[in-house]
């Protein structure tokens, strides 16, 4: 399943994932920091959906409540609410 987000409170503008059930297959972002979003994408590859919200939820970046990774987090809270 193909999911596109709109992040909100961050540097990216949008977040494309590619899901297989619960296995996050790939992760894109456009914009914000070009090296941590490319290492976000690459590590969230092949994880389970549910352990990287876990994980990342409540990651924030410096001063703003919210962080790419907690973006992230929320992007797949509500693929997997869409896919039931």
């Amino acid at each position: 399943m193909k999911y596109d987000f709109t992040p909100r409170g961050v540097c990216s503008r949008g977040i494309h994932i590619d899901l297989d059930g619960e296995t996050i297959r790939s992760v894109r972002f456009d914009g914000g920091c070009s090296g941590n979003t490319q290492g976000v994408a690459a590590l969230a590859a092949g994880m389970n959906a549910r352990e990287y919200i876990e994980r990342c939820k409540d990651i924030k970046c410096g001063f703003k409540s919210t962080s790419c990774p907690a973006q992230l987090a929320i992007a797949l809270e509500q693929a997997l609410a869409e896919q039931q």
